[in-house]
């Protein structure tokens, strides 16, 4: 939660059901250190939101009948320090958060996700923090696990981790557990500016947008093919 004196954390809400975004807006309204600051009920019109209301973090639908939130949050991750993405779905959609994450979403939320939970997630990516478990990585990894690729991807992985330096190594191994930022510092005995660093670092030398998708490719690397 933001201290007093910070500037709340601007929220902007992307779901084609008015219910839906009623619905989060009453909730988060109730938490301190938040502000939903604005809506859209399609994913053409994120970028024009986003422009308006300058949000920190979105909130997107995954399932829309114009753009869907896969395709605009590529678009959102195309421009000039965009605001962190966190799709909302059900698991009935495994695929699509796959390729959500993929796309550069910061994370995922079910819409039955208890409030305290939506707050703390919103607040997590927002803080640049993971909110993506391991369960949930191996989950989502064990979907395309059975296809032609993943073998591929597999050393594909380890050759990419295999650049990093023994503490770069040491820090996404524990980003891939779905540790904080201040749970690593604690673990591998650094500051957690110094853990911030090296997080910079990993997305430059492996060439994703953000820590989940250091967090996908641990988990992809360390699968078992045996």
């Amino acid at each position: 939660m933001s201290a007093a004196g910070e500037a709340p954390i601007r929220v902007l809400l992307v779901d084609d059901d008015a219910l839906v975004r009623s619905g989060l807006r009453l909730m988060l309204a109730g938490a301190g250190g938040l502000a939903v600051v604005g809506e859209a009920d399609d994913g053409r019109g994120v970028l024009a939101a986003v422009d308006l209301h300058r949000p920190d973090v979105v909130l997107m639908d995954l399932r829309m009948p114009g753009l869907d939130g896969i395709a605009a949050t590529r678009l959102l991750r195309e421009q000039p320090d965009p605001p962190a993405v966190v799709v909302l779905t059900t698991f009935q959609a495994d695929d699509l958060v796959m390729r959500a994450l993929q796309a550069g979403a910061a994370g995922f939320l079910l819409k039955d996700t208890p409030p305290p939970e939506i707050v703390r997630a919103i607040e997590l990516v927002h803080a640049g923090d993971a909110m993506l478990s391991p369960a949930v990585a191996r989950r989502l990894i064990a979907l395309v696990a059975g296809d032609s690729d993943a073998g591929h991807r597999h050393e594909q992985a380890r050759t990419r981790l295999a650049t990093l330096s023994a503490r770069e190594h040491e820090v996404a191994l524990a980003v891939g557990r779905g540790c904080a930022n201040a749970d690593i510092a604690a673990e591998l005995h650094m500051s957690v500016a110094t853990v911030k660093a090296h997080v910079s670092r990993l997305l430059a030398k492996l060439d994703v947008d953000n820590r989940v998708q250091i967090a996908l490719l641990v988990q992809e690397a360390s699968r078992d093919f045996t």
